[in-house]
């Protein structure tokens, strides 16, 4: 069964009525859409059916605590956590919710495989890709990322059949950074402004309704390093392809306790003065998604009382973590991947705590 529509300023808004115990900002207002500020992301986890029935549930409790902000990718467990989430939409939109009040997001780029891992990853790529014309062994940069028109195309279908969706809400090109340890600049940016009208098509046929790209080192390095993306000449190419009112309104980056450049690093440039990356963005009106917003749990433990203590001496580092993400000017969305109910019920307590203000928020740098 396909689930038709996709999120709408109306519904999202709703879906914000449903909490009325919300905390002040955990809903913002972002492209005509009321997102959360906690979202559900699906990376990690085995290949298996306990895996899958996991995430399902993670997804439905997620979304009746306060979450609407849904995020995958075709390769994330081998097409299996779009399942899931398929499975989840399904059980929720009969249960009381409606397909537009939440805004999936998912990606597409790298190799997804299907199901597992092959026992040949060439004979995989011929088989799926070479010999039905959508790619050849050429276009796969490194041997396993690629974003020509064709394959994104076939990948977004994927990935609608996948999620049992009509429409995509956020589609972002995967880790496009991944080109350019193998090509210039100015082949990255002509590829890029190939996979933009293709993904602009896309959004005229009513497949997907943004799109953007979910990078992990490509806006955190500097501007004169090899994979350094501006989000100024993506806006630019986008405004090229699709004019004014183009869909190029969402990016995706690391940010964390531990990876704070999108706030720190004076790598792009607004109006002849440098500025980082949200700053831009937010000059740009193109919405930031964090991502690895715990690291993995990595930056979510053994916090001293100094970071602890600006941002309100919370339960738990997870959620103190997660906090500051969600507190830091110019960050929409925080994602956090929870593939257990139970780390979905503690992390969620959030839902009904105020993101702390700026006062609070500058004790972390001084």
């Amino acid at each position: 069964m396909t689930i038709t529509g996709h999120a709408t300023a109306e519904a999202t808004s709703h879906y914000r009525d449903r909490f009325p115990n919300a905390a002040l900002d955990h809903f913002r207002p972002q492209q005509h859409l009321t997102l959360s500020s906690i979202g559900i992301g699906t990376y990690l986890g085995s290949p298996n059916d306990a895996t899958d029935q996991s995430y399902t549930d993670a997804v439905i409790k997620a979304v009746h605590l306060g979450v609407n902000v849904i995020d995958s990718a075709a390769n994330y467990r081998f097409q299996r956590s779009e399942r899931s989430i398929g499975k989840a939409l399904e059980k929720l939109t009969g249960s009381g919710f409606n397909r537009d009040e939440l805004i999936i997001c998912t990606k597409g780029g790298y190799l997804p495989f299907d199901s597992a891992p092959p026992t040949n990853v060439r004979q995989y790529i011929e088989e799926t890709f070479v010999k039905p014309g959508i790619a050849s062994f050429d276009d796969f940069v490194g041997g396993s990322h690629c974003m020509t028109p064709a394959y994104l195309q076939h990948q977004l279908d994927q990935s609608l059949t996948n999620l049992g969706l009509e429409c995509i809400d956020v589609y972002y090109i995967h880790n496009p950074e991944s080109q350019l340890s193998h090509i210039s600049q100015s082949e990255f940016y002509y590829r890029l402004e190939k996979a933009f009208e293709r993904l602009e098509t896309n959004r005229q046929e009513g497949k997907l309704r943004n799109y953007g790209v979910a990078t992990w080192n490509g806006f955190r390095v500097d501007k004169d390093a090899r994979g350094f993306h501006s989000l100024v000449q993506m806006v630019e190419l986008a405004q090229k392809v699709g004019g004014e009112e183009h869909g190029f309104k969402f990016i995706q980056l690391p940010f964390n306790l531990g990876m704070p450049e999108a706030l720190t690093l004076l790598n792009h440039e607004v109006a002849g003065q440098p500025v980082t990356l949200l700053e831009a963005a937010a000059a740009l009106e193109v919405t930031v998604v964090a991502s690895a917003s715990m690291l993995q749990g990595r930056v979510a433990k053994d916090l001293p009382a100094t970071v602890r203590e600006p941002l309100g001496s919370l339960e738990s580092d997870a959620q103190t973590a997660i906090q500051f993400v969600r507190s830091t000017p110019g960050i929409t969305t925080a994602l956090i991947g929870m593939s257990r109910v139970e780390h979905v019920e503690e992390n969620l307590q959030l839902v009904n705590v105020a993101p702390v203000g700026a006062e609070a928020f500058a004790k972390l740098f001084s």
